[in-house]
Formats: C-alpha cells, sequence, structure tokens
C-alpha cells in the first residue's frame, strides 16, 4: 500500500497542475515544458499514480498528519506560554515580598527609635534636679544638657546652643536683646520654665527643649530648620 507524507501530497497534487501546464507546452513544441515535464515526473509520485480505492486513505492518513502536527504546535505554545506566565507571577511574588519584607523592616526600626526615645526622655532628668550654682563652666553647662537632652538629639541641640550663644548662658544680643544659651526673644519667654531663667543654664535648657520639641517636633527638627535659614 503506498504512504506519502503532508509535505508529499501537497507536492504530488502540485506538481499534477505542473504536469498538465507541461503537456500542453509539449503540444505546441515547447521543448523547455518538454524538459520540465520529464524533470518534474521523475522524482515525484502523483495522487493519480495511486489506485483510486486508496486515494481516501491516503488523503485522510495526511489530513490526520496535519491535525497531528497542529495538535503538537498548539501544545508546545500553550507549555511556552504557562511557563511564561509562571514566570511571570514568580518575578511578581518575589517583587511583593521585598517590599513587604522592607515595609517591616522600616516599621521594626521605626518602633526602636521610638522605644529609644522614649527611654531617653524618661531618663532624662528636670531642671529641678540640679542645684543653684553661683556661676557654671562651659563644660558644667554641657554636662546638665547632655542629663536633659535625649541622647539622640543632644547632637542637634548642641548646634543650636553653639551658634547662637558658644554656650554662654548669660549671652545677650546687643541688637534684639535676645538672652541665654538658645536666645530666647525676649529673653523674658523663659520664666514660664523657672523664675531664675536669668543665671540657671538648666532652667535655660528646658525652655530651649520644650521650644524645639513644640515648634519644630525634636531639636534635629530645629537643627535642619536652622541650617536653611540660619534661624529658628
Amino acid at each position: 500500500m503506498s504512504r506519502i507524507s503532508v509535505r508529499g501530497f501537497a507536492v504530488a497534487s502540485a506538481t499534477a497542475v505542473t504536469t498538465v501546464g507541461a503537456v500542453v507546452g509539449v503540444a505546441s513544441g515547447d521543448a523547455a515544458s518538454t524538459n520540465e515535464l520529464e524533470t518534474t515526473a521523475a522524482g515525484t509520485t502523483l495522487l493519480t499514480d495511486i489506485p483510486v480505492g486508496e486515494q481516501a486513505e491516503v488523503q485522510t492518513a495526511s489530513l490526520t498528519q496535519q491535525a497531528d502536527a497542529f495538535a503538537f504546535q498548539a501544545e508546545a505554545d500553550a507549555k511556552k506560554a504557562s511557563e511564561e506566565t509562571a514566570r511571570l507571577q514568580a518575578a511578581k511574588d518575589a517583587r511583593a515580598k521585598k517590599a513587604a519584607a522592607q515595609e517591616l523592616a522600616e516599621k521594626a526600626e521605626k518602633e526602636r527609635k521610638e522605644k529609644e526615645e522614649a527611654a531617653s526622655r524618661s531618663a532624662a532628668r528636670d531642671a529641678s534636679d540640679f542645684a543653684p550654682r553661683a556661676s557654671y563652666t562651659v563644660s558644667q553647662v554641657k554636662s546638665i544638657a547632655r542629663q536633659m537632652v535625649p541622647s539622640s538629639q543632644f547632637q542637634c541641640f548642641s548646634n543650636i546652643v553653639n551658634h547662637e550663644s558658644t554656650w554662654n548662658y548669660r549671652a545677650v544680643n546687643a541688637s534684639s536683646g535676645a538672652y541665654g544659651l538658645v536666645q530666647a526673644l525676649p529673653g523674658g519667654k523663659m520664666a514660664s520654665a523657672g523664675a531664675d531663667w536669668r543665671t540657671n543654664p538648666a532652667t535655660q535648657i528646658k525652655w530651649g527643649l520644650n521650644y524645639m520639641n513644640e515648634r519644630y517636633g525634636s531639636p534635629c527638627g530645629a537643627w535642619s530648620f536652622w541650617q536653611a535659614n540660619r534661624w529658628y
């Protein structure tokens, strides 16, 4: 029984058409068509060469092969699409996990800082904890400030005081009248922290710290503003 492939069947059909044209050429005396006919017919099995009773079977086999080829290609395409979808989903999941982990880390860091701030504030001493002196050195004033200002905020507080008064608790601005370590204007504002605001650096520190917290959120917030404006 003769069998031909899908490709062979298609070629055979096309050759049959070519053969008809070639025969017409031969009839008209065309030598080239004659040669073409001989060359084509030599290596091709034509559908007409197959017994009539088997032609339907050959055609059915060819169509089955075509269907199998299409099914195989469709399956391959579906598998490729599925793999690509899985890859994209995995990448999406990885990005989501990374973002969640980063958010969790930032939240933990924020909570840690808040706890640290709270602990620092609870450990800070009040102005009333320091016995008044007749006078104070810069070193003594800084020591008091370290015990009253939260450790994480001390450097910012120190930067402002250093620029405003160079840690002189009796500093007076000749132009504006601003007074003390934090150069309160007018100096009498500091009376809300204690009646001894003129001579007690602890009272001035207490007032200055409250002012920075209330107006800028913290000494570091006040320092950021000072850097941008040269005042606070």
